[in-house]
């Protein structure tokens, strides 16, 4: 029989990283603010900012700039950087993650998987 136990209380450890939980956040929103995608993830705004440009650095995420607005697009063909998963591309950590299937550069954002 499959436990019930929920671990919403649990703060000591997480599988999914404040990288990957940005990554879903401007996946799924590609015209997100900045302040918005730290209240989701539960983090400060400066934090926020320095992933993005870690994500924008390693070219998993371009920005670009849209008046005086940011807009993001992902990169779903880049290969994940740790050795165990660097054969897998962040699309599928995405589609895994959300259900939904990145469509890149070309609007940015997921569309629903069918």
């Amino acid at each position: 029989m499959m436990s019930t136990t929920s671990f919403e209380g649990s703060t000591s450890w997480t599988f999914v990283t404040n990288h990957a939980a940005v990554l879903v956040c401007i996946a799924r929103d590609p015209e997100i603010r900045l302040r918005d995608v730290a209240e989701r993830v539960g983090i400060t705004e400066r934090a926020a900012q320095r992933i993005v440009r870690d994500l924008v650095d390693g070219g998993y995420v371009e920005r670009m700039r849209v008046g005086r607005r940011n807009v993001y697009a992902v990169v779903p063909h880049r290969q994940l950087r740790h050795r165990v998963v660097r054969h897998h591309e962040v699309g599928a950590l995405l589609s895994l993650l959300t259900g939904e299937v990145p469509n890149g550069r070309e609007g940015g954002g997921v569309d629903e998987a069918t």
